[in-house]
């Protein structure tokens, strides 16, 4: 039975209370629970259409831009692809009970190290409905109950989304109140929801450098820091042409308003020559604007003058940053500069070459030869991800399941006492 909650701290005192069954759940009967969330939120495809529809109009009337507007957008094929990323979190293993450690103490005393939900999730996001359900869906495999904030701008659309989970979890007997949004309460929802230290037990912001600095730096609430996307690739002096004009293509065009994108191009030297032709055409080809420093501009006249503001930019957009470097010392001591420490990628043909790019650079993915739009819950094969962590507590790059449990030792002895 649904509760009627007149505060956002109401909200989430009944996702605490509804952790404590949800925790409890047996892996067969949240895989279940999870197929009926997928089967419901296809059946109200056109209701969840509608909202987001709305949401989309009143985007386009505050100027919210392009980018935000596409993150936003959900039609019916991305609806689809909801439900199947939620029914491929159903059948990914229960994260839950996994002994992580055993031993025997010389007394006996027999320990075991197990993962354990952690309770009550929340999230602070922006424009981003397909976060309310990746994370839900990943929250509840994990029991863990959840609350979300994800902003006005698709207040609407999200509003649907919980709608039809949380229905899915009344008709499965669960208690819906594991499902909790605080959209509703505004700024005051999300400044609450930082401030609920023994309610919410972890914090995940997903969204602009600026949200997640607040939520880092406001929180009472241990957060698991997301960060902002400023990717490089690095083509070395080796790199084969084809291979350098694909994956930058793909990694900048193909979907350019997220944060895998790659936002920075780093061109040995010795292959500017060679490769950057082929690259910029197929930039260009894309409908990409380059911001080039002066070796860019010479060989493509039509690239805009890059200042320093584009080294350190997230653009989001169809904008790329293209500076040719020295050698494969300068590539790395621009990404150590410059890199939110997300993903960065280097195309190459030296064994040499990729093995030290892969020791030296401090980012959650470190690639070679492969398009950065691979650093992805759905692509590692987690089914969905609650967000790319940059820090290095706990969890660091796609965060799946393993990432929403915490541990607790298990000791079972026979009488023994401590001398």
């Amino acid at each position: 039975m649904t509760t009627v909650a007149t505060s956002a701290r109401e909200r989430m005192l009944l996702a605490r209370e509804a952790s404590r069954s949800i925790g409890l759940l047996d892996g067969a009967t949240k895989e279940q629970l999870l197929h009926a969330i997928a089967d419901r939120l296809e059946a109200d495809t056109d209701d969840i259409v509608a909202a987001n529809a709305e949401d989309l109009q009143r985007g386009r009337e505050h100027a919210i831009g392009d980018a935000l507007l596409d993150r936003l957008r959900l039609d019916r094929p991305r609806v689809a692809a909801l439900a199947d990323a939620v029914r491929a979190v159903a059948e990914l293993p229960d994260p839950v009970g996994r002994v992580l450690d055993e031993r025997v103490l010389p007394n006996g005393l027999r320990l075991q190290k197990v993962a354990v939900p952690f309770g009550v999730v929340g999230t602070i996001y922006e424009a981003r409905p397909n976060v309310t359900v990746d994370i839900a869906a990943l929250a509840l495999r994990s029991g863990n109950a959840v609350v979300l904030r994800g902003g006005t701008a698709a207040e609407r659309t999200n509003a649907a989304l919980v709608r039809s989970m949380r229905d899915a979890l009344s008709a499965q007997g669960c208690d819906p109140e594991a499902v909790q949004t605080v959209d509703e309460f505004g700024r005051d929802g999300a400044r609450e929801l930082m401030q609920a230290r023994g309610i919410i037990d972890v914090l995940v912001p997903r969204g602009s450098a600026q949200l997640i600095e607040t939520v880092v730096t406001e929180s009472l609430v241990p957060v698991i820091e997301t960060g902002a996307g400023v990717v490089h690739i690095v083509v070395d002096a080796t790199a084969r042409a084809d291979w350098a004009r694909d994956i930058i293509v793909n990694a900048k065009a193909q979907r350019p308003s997220v944060c895998n994108a790659v936002e920075t191009v780093l061109v040995h030297r010795d292959a500017a020559d060679r490769v950057l032709p082929g690259v910029l055409a197929g930039l260009t080809e894309a409908g990409v604007t380059v911001h080039g420093d002066e070796a860019v501009v010479r060989l493509h006249p039509d690239a805009v003058p890059a200042t320093e503001e584009d080294w350190a930019a997230e653009y989001l957009s169809l904008d790329i940053a293209v500076r040719v470097v020295d050698d494969l010392d300068d590539a790395l001591e621009h990404i150590r500069r410059y890199s939110t420490h997300h993903t960065e990628s280097i195309i190459t043909e030296d064994p040499g070459h990729a093995e030290r790019f892969l020791a030296e650079v401090d980012s959650a993915v470190v690639m070679v030869n492969a398009s950065t739009r691979f650093t992805d819950g759905g692509e590692f094969g987690f089914g969905a991800e609650v967000g790319i962590s940059t820090q290095k507590l706990h969890a660091r790059g796609p965060m799946g399941l393993a990432e929403l449990t915490s541990s607790k030792w298990l000791a079972r002895g026979d009488g023994q006492i401590r001398a």
